[in-house]
């Protein structure tokens, strides 16, 4: 099969299409024929394998998984002895842990769910990762209910412009944070109103959000608190990658939001990295209710991949990049 390997840590210019050998399934694994793959800061992580706390479950001098990719969209080939919920022909979403930027990746039938119908398989590799990571960040880590005032930092990105969608179905009243460029796009998520982070600041009016899910990693948590109401509860989701050699953004969470929340009035609380097929399921149902639909700014094909991860990291894109994958021959 073709496949985009990297056999060590560094920029995107570090991977290459390869031809490897067919990944085979174990018991509770399925082979899925790739249809699309999606692209989240996760991949970048891995790639360069920074911050350096990564390698402690990437592999500590070159990576174990040679294959990029987590998200992933296609068609179920083959299943394993003891699988009961997925058969071949099934299309399906979910995750890879043998990756993803592949003609075919094996992975656990828990890993995947039915696709939602009235996606297409670009659409629908955008979802898994990012989405779950924005259904935690509002129905668990933010607990969301209606007359909710929320803030979204980072509206525009893959997890904020889900969240966005997904604050809107529980009810709330949200504010997306987004650059000038982006403003009409977080509208048409369905915001209630738009902040321009070059023009104001997120405490522009004061203690007044319920819930601040912030996906940019950037702003101290001071700042942060200065936009919550009383007992308000903020939702730390990741970091940013680029800051930092050991831990990266992701300190906040590790150290400084646990200690905090210790001393202070407000929950400051990491969003967690659990992947669910109970939350993929969900995520089906608000899809196919109307309620989020994934917004895709651009599709590279397997080969370009490379130009993909760069524009992911220079272009500062709105909604999510995706990768897809022609039927091998």
């Amino acid at each position: 099969m073709k496949a985009i390997a990297y056999d060590r840590y560094g920029p995107p210019s570090t991977i290459r299409l390869r031809d490897l050998d067919r990944p085979t399934v174990g018991d509770h694994e399925v082979l899925v024929r790739v249809r699309a793959a999606g692209v989240d800061p996760g991949v970048l992580i891995f790639l360069t394998g920074r911050p350096y706390l990564v390698r402690l479950a990437a592999g500590l001098r070159r990576p174990r998984v040679p294959v990029l990719g987590r998200d992933v969209a296609g068609v179920v080939t083959e299943v394993g002895a003891r699988v009961t919920r997925l058969r071949p022909g099934d299309e399906v979403y979910g995750t890879s842990l043998r990756g993803s930027y592949a003609e075919f990746t094996a992975t656990h039938e828990r890993r995947l769910a039915a696709k939602p119908t009235n996606l297409t398989f670009a659409q629908a590799a955008a979802v898994p990762i990012s989405g779950m990571t924005a259904l935690r960040a509002v129905r668990d880590t933010g607990q969301v209910r209606p007359g909710h005032r929320v803030l979204v930092i980072g509206a525009a990105g893959g997890v904020g412009s889900q969240a966005v969608q997904i604050a809107k179905a529980y009810g709330a009243s949200v504010t997306g944070v987004c650059n000038p460029t982006a403003i009409d796009a977080v509208r048409a998520l369905g915001a209630d109103e738009v902040l321009d982070y070059t023009r104001e600041e997120i405490d522009r009016d004061g203690p007044v959000y319920d819930v601040v899910i912030d996906t940019g990693g950037n702003r101290p948590l001071s700042l942060l608190r200065r936009a919550l109401a009383p007992r308000g509860t903020l939702a730390l989701v990741g970091g940013d990658w680029t800051r930092g050699a050991v831990l990266g953004g992701y300190g906040r969470q590790v150290l400084g939001a646990p200690l905090l929340s210790t001393v202070v009035g407000h929950r400051l609380r990491a969003v967690s990295a659990r992947e669910r097929v109970e939350d993929l399921e969900a995520l089906r149902d608000l899809i196919e209710s109307g309620a989020l639909t994934p917004p895709i700014e651009r599709s590279y094909p397997l080969a370009e991949t490379a130009d993909a991860l760069r524009h992911f990291t220079d272009g500062h894109p709105i909604g999510k990049i995706v990768i897809t994958v022609d039927a091998p021959g």
